[in-house]
Protein backbone atom coordinates (compact mmCIF):
# COMPACT_ATOMS: atom_id res chain seq x y z
CA UNK A 1 0.00 0.00 0.00
CA UNK A 2 1.30 3.25 -1.01
CA UNK A 3 1.95 5.67 2.16
CA UNK A 4 -0.20 8.66 2.30
CA UNK A 5 1.27 12.16 1.37
CA UNK A 6 1.50 13.57 5.13
CA UNK A 7 3.57 10.40 6.17
CA UNK A 8 5.40 10.03 3.01
CA UNK A 9 6.78 13.69 3.88
CA UNK A 10 7.23 13.10 7.58
CA UNK A 11 9.52 10.11 6.19
CA UNK A 12 11.72 12.62 4.51
CA UNK A 13 11.83 15.14 7.13
CA UNK A 14 12.90 12.43 9.66
CA UNK A 15 16.00 12.47 7.14
CA UNK A 16 16.66 15.61 6.10
CA UNK A 17 14.98 18.11 8.38
CA UNK A 18 11.55 20.05 7.24
CA UNK A 19 13.59 23.37 6.10
CA UNK A 20 14.98 20.88 3.71
CA UNK A 21 12.95 18.99 2.50
CA UNK A 22 10.33 22.13 1.65
CA UNK A 23 13.55 23.77 -0.29
CA UNK A 24 13.50 20.48 -2.35
CA UNK A 25 9.61 19.94 -2.59
CA UNK A 26 9.44 23.74 -3.91
CA UNK A 27 12.32 22.95 -6.69
CA UNK A 28 11.74 22.02 -10.55
CA UNK A 29 14.66 20.65 -12.05
CA UNK A 30 14.91 20.46 -15.53
CA UNK A 31 16.74 16.88 -17.22
CA UNK A 32 17.57 17.63 -20.67
CA UNK A 33 18.08 13.48 -21.67
CA UNK A 34 17.06 10.86 -20.16
CA UNK A 35 19.73 8.18 -21.03
CA UNK A 36 22.89 7.26 -18.95
CA UNK A 37 23.09 10.75 -17.23
CA UNK A 38 19.87 11.82 -16.94
CA UNK A 39 17.69 9.03 -15.95
CA UNK A 40 19.95 8.52 -13.23
CA UNK A 41 19.89 11.84 -12.23
CA UNK A 42 15.78 12.02 -12.03
CA UNK A 43 15.73 8.98 -9.93
CA UNK A 44 18.38 10.20 -7.62
CA UNK A 45 16.05 13.75 -7.30
CA UNK A 46 12.78 12.20 -6.77
CA UNK A 47 14.44 9.99 -3.93
CA UNK A 48 15.63 13.11 -2.55
CA UNK A 49 12.18 15.00 -2.75
CA UNK A 50 12.53 16.93 -5.45
CA UNK A 51 9.27 18.37 -6.33
CA UNK A 52 8.92 18.93 -9.64
CA UNK A 53 11.57 17.39 -12.36
CA UNK A 54 10.86 18.48 -15.97
CA UNK A 55 11.75 15.93 -18.41
CA UNK A 56 13.09 16.04 -22.14
CA UNK A 57 14.11 13.52 -24.21
CA UNK A 58 12.82 12.36 -27.99
CA UNK A 59 14.06 8.94 -28.03
CA UNK A 60 12.39 5.60 -26.90
CA UNK A 61 13.77 2.53 -25.01
CA UNK A 62 16.14 0.26 -26.93
CA UNK A 63 17.62 -2.91 -26.06
CA UNK A 64 21.31 -1.01 -25.14
CA UNK A 65 20.01 0.93 -23.20
CA UNK A 66 19.35 -1.66 -20.50
CA UNK A 67 23.45 -2.12 -19.21
CA UNK A 68 23.32 1.62 -18.03
CA UNK A 69 19.53 3.69 -18.15
CA UNK A 70 17.12 3.35 -15.51
CA UNK A 71 14.38 1.73 -17.86
CA UNK A 72 12.49 -2.07 -17.63
CA UNK A 73 13.02 -5.03 -20.22
CA UNK A 74 9.17 -4.30 -20.64
CA UNK A 75 9.88 -1.14 -21.47
CA UNK A 76 11.46 -1.66 -24.78
CA UNK A 77 10.11 0.51 -27.69
CA UNK A 78 8.31 3.11 -25.22
CA UNK A 79 9.31 6.62 -25.78
CA UNK A 80 12.15 7.18 -22.77
CA UNK A 81 9.72 10.21 -20.98
CA UNK A 82 6.93 8.09 -20.90
CA UNK A 83 8.73 5.20 -19.25
CA UNK A 84 11.18 7.24 -16.44
CA UNK A 85 7.84 8.84 -15.92
CA UNK A 86 6.24 6.05 -14.49
CA UNK A 87 8.73 4.88 -12.90
CA UNK A 88 9.39 7.80 -10.99
CA UNK A 89 5.58 7.65 -9.69
CA UNK A 90 6.63 4.45 -8.64
CA UNK A 91 9.34 5.71 -6.61
CA UNK A 92 7.81 8.65 -5.32
CA UNK A 93 4.33 8.68 -5.93
CA UNK A 94 3.70 12.09 -5.14
CA UNK A 95 6.45 13.63 -7.08
CA UNK A 96 5.04 16.31 -10.00
CA UNK A 97 6.37 14.71 -13.53
CA UNK A 98 6.30 16.94 -16.88
CA UNK A 99 7.57 15.86 -20.00
CA UNK A 100 8.40 16.99 -23.20
CA UNK A 101 8.63 14.18 -26.22
CA UNK A 102 11.23 16.55 -28.28
CA UNK A 103 14.21 17.93 -29.27
CA UNK A 104 15.12 21.22 -27.28
CA UNK A 105 16.60 23.51 -29.68
CA UNK A 106 18.23 27.13 -30.54
CA UNK A 107 14.31 28.21 -31.01
CA UNK A 108 12.63 26.27 -28.26
CA UNK A 109 14.73 25.98 -24.85
CA UNK A 110 13.92 29.12 -23.48
CA UNK A 111 10.22 28.93 -23.84
CA UNK A 112 10.39 25.07 -22.51
CA UNK A 113 12.71 25.73 -20.15
CA UNK A 114 11.34 28.56 -18.60
CA UNK A 115 9.41 26.85 -15.92
CA UNK A 116 12.64 25.23 -14.67
CA UNK A 117 15.27 26.69 -11.12
CA UNK A 118 18.07 24.28 -12.48
CA UNK A 119 18.90 23.04 -15.78
CA UNK A 120 20.76 19.50 -15.62
CA UNK A 121 22.12 19.12 -19.47
CA UNK A 122 22.35 15.43 -19.61
CA UNK A 123 22.85 14.90 -23.62
CA UNK A 124 25.37 12.37 -25.67
CA UNK A 125 26.46 14.93 -28.23
CA UNK A 126 28.75 17.20 -27.84
CA UNK A 127 26.93 19.96 -30.55
CA UNK A 128 23.62 19.36 -28.13
CA UNK A 129 25.65 19.89 -25.12
CA UNK A 130 27.21 23.22 -26.49
CA UNK A 131 23.87 24.68 -27.75
CA UNK A 132 22.17 24.36 -24.29
CA UNK A 133 25.35 25.38 -21.94
CA UNK A 134 25.44 28.74 -24.55
CA UNK A 135 21.50 29.44 -24.27
CA UNK A 136 21.37 28.77 -20.38
CA UNK A 137 24.79 30.99 -19.95
CA UNK A 138 24.08 34.01 -22.26
CA UNK A 139 19.95 34.21 -22.48
CA UNK A 140 18.67 32.51 -19.42
CA UNK A 141 21.45 34.02 -17.14
CA UNK A 142 18.70 33.34 -14.12
CA UNK A 143 18.75 29.51 -14.11
CA UNK A 144 21.50 27.33 -12.84
CA UNK A 145 22.98 25.03 -14.83
CA UNK A 146 24.32 21.92 -13.94
CA UNK A 147 25.85 20.04 -16.98
CA UNK A 148 28.27 17.05 -17.84
CA UNK A 149 31.54 15.96 -19.91
CA UNK A 150 33.57 13.06 -19.56
CA UNK A 151 32.49 10.07 -17.68
CA UNK A 152 33.59 6.84 -20.17
CA UNK A 153 35.91 3.98 -19.97
CA UNK A 154 37.16 1.76 -16.91
CA UNK A 155 38.99 4.94 -15.59
CA UNK A 156 40.01 5.79 -11.75
CA UNK A 157 36.12 6.50 -10.66
CA UNK A 158 37.75 9.34 -8.43
CA UNK A 159 38.41 11.42 -11.73
CA UNK A 160 34.88 11.92 -11.37
CA UNK A 161 34.76 15.55 -9.82
CA UNK A 162 32.48 18.41 -9.77
CA UNK A 163 33.70 22.02 -11.00
CA UNK A 164 32.09 25.31 -10.28
CA UNK A 165 32.69 27.24 -13.21
CA UNK A 166 30.86 30.40 -12.27
CA UNK A 167 28.65 31.36 -9.59
CA UNK A 168 25.50 29.46 -11.74
CA UNK A 169 27.68 26.57 -13.83
CA UNK A 170 28.87 23.40 -12.64
CA UNK A 171 30.52 20.73 -14.30
CA UNK A 172 30.63 17.55 -13.55
CA UNK A 173 33.34 14.50 -14.89
CA UNK A 174 36.61 13.86 -15.47
CA UNK A 175 36.40 16.34 -18.88
CA UNK A 176 38.97 13.96 -20.78
CA UNK A 177 37.14 10.62 -21.43
CA UNK A 178 35.20 10.17 -24.83
CA UNK A 179 32.80 7.66 -24.87
CA UNK A 180 34.31 6.96 -28.97
CA UNK A 181 37.47 5.75 -27.82
CA UNK A 182 38.40 2.38 -25.77
CA UNK A 183 35.18 0.21 -24.25
CA UNK A 184 32.44 3.22 -24.67
CA UNK A 185 30.23 3.85 -21.68
CA UNK A 186 29.93 1.68 -18.12
CA UNK A 187 26.87 2.15 -16.28
CA UNK A 188 29.19 2.38 -12.77
CA UNK A 189 31.19 5.37 -13.86
CA UNK A 190 28.23 6.82 -15.63
CA UNK A 191 25.90 6.93 -12.64
CA UNK A 192 28.86 7.95 -10.85
CA UNK A 193 28.63 11.35 -13.18
CA UNK A 194 25.17 11.80 -12.69
CA UNK A 195 25.04 11.38 -8.67
CA UNK A 196 27.96 14.76 -9.22
CA UNK A 197 25.64 16.46 -10.69
CA UNK A 198 22.42 14.77 -8.50
CA UNK A 199 24.42 15.71 -5.54
CA UNK A 200 25.32 19.64 -6.99
CA UNK A 201 21.60 20.01 -7.81
CA UNK A 202 20.78 19.63 -3.79
CA UNK A 203 23.61 21.57 -2.74
CA UNK A 204 22.28 24.37 -4.88
CA UNK A 205 18.97 23.84 -3.47
CA UNK A 206 20.44 23.86 0.20
CA UNK A 207 22.28 26.74 -0.13
CA UNK A 208 25.34 24.88 0.22
CA UNK A 209 27.99 26.26 -2.14
CA UNK A 210 31.48 26.10 -0.45
CA UNK A 211 34.16 24.60 -2.69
Amino acid sequence: MIPTKEVWNNALAERHGKELCQAFASAAVAVCGLGGLGSNIAIALARAGVGKLILFDFDRVEITNLHRQQYKADQIGMYKTEALAANLREIAPYIEVETYTERIAEDNAVTLLGGADIVCEAFDGAEAKAMLAEIILTEMRDKYLVAASGMAGLYDANRIKTRKVTSKFYLCGDEESDVAAGIGLISSRVMLCAAHQAHTVLRILANNFEE
